[in-house]
């Protein structure tokens, strides 16, 4: 099984999954990457608090029974922060956002979800930062995190880069989101998801399984470590460590369907 995995997918930047992307979409050194306005602003709190959040309240509770773990690791949380997880459902990002309930979060994402129709319009509101591809570009990008940082707010990366749906093992980080810890001096948060079989009558009424997402105390970069890319490195390896050892501890005994049971040997 381990070898058919690694023949479907050997380059772990790739997404499982390809996306619809009819719409046109460029970013150049004057995109607003977070819309000052305040007609945007009100908007995306209405959409955000007053329909998001509620609807997807009930929507992951009732399709996923969802299950919050360490909520109270965000509770004492006083500055900004950098959370990361493991990227396995389309839904992540929403039940990231659950989990922080009122706290102000940003999403950074691919290029290409901007260019889905509908959905460009919704995931802007929404908070989603686009990664641009362009690399000259980048430092925008980097300029507005880091403001959004020194304001308090949280901003969410997948340090695996792609989406692969239920996959059970925390698979290789990039470097990006711990250098940002660093620079801004600011933790981060590491996120879990997990899966357990349906109980109950849900067992009868479902085939995917259920979603417990584990919230993990705050990471703070070792100040001590005078060169910031041991610091990096230092940072990036802890917070490994700790996903993989709650997905080890929480991993689903009996395998649900081929697709996982390929995932589940990555």
């Amino acid at each position: 099984m381990k070898e058919i995995a690694e023949d479907m997918y050997q380059d772990e930047n790739e997404h499982v999954i390809d996306l619809w992307t009819p719409c046109e979409f460029h970013i150049d050194k004057e995109y607003e990457y977070v819309p000052k306005g305040f007609l945007f602003s009100l908007f995306s709190n209405l959409l955000y608090y007053g329909i998001a959040y509620p609807v997807l309240t009930v929507l992951t509770k009732v399709i996923y029974d969802l299950k919050i773990e360490g909520e109270e690791n965000v509770k004492s949380l006083k500055t900004g922060a950098i959370s990361v997880s493991n990227h396995v459902m389309f839904l992540d990002c929403a039940m990231t956002g659950l989990s922080f309930r009122q706290r102000k979060i940003f999403f950074t994402t691919q290029e290409d979800s901007f260019k889905i129709p509908v959905v460009r319009k919704l995931i802007r509101l929404l908070k989603a930062i686009p990664i641009p591809e362009n690399i000259e570009n980048k430092k925008y990008f980097l300029k507005e995190i880091n403001n959004i940082l020194k304001q308090g707010d949280i901003v969410h990366i997948y340090p695996e880069a792609s989406l692969w749906p239920y996959c059970t093992n925390i698979r290789n980080f990039k470097n990006g989101a711990f250098d940002l810890a660093v620079k801004n001096e600011v933790p981060i948060i590491p996120i879990v998801y997990t899966f357990r079989n349906p109980k109950g009558i849900r067992k009868f009424l479902k085939k995917k399984p259920d979603v417990t997402v584990t919230i993990l105390k705050p990471v703070e970069p070792n100040k001590e470590e005078p060169i910031l890319k041991q610091r990096m490195k230092q940072l990036k390896e802890i917070v490994y460590t700790q996903m993989k050892e709650v997905v080890e501890n929480k991993k689903v005994k009996k395998s649900l369907n081929t697709e996982e049971e390929i995932c589940q040997t990555m």
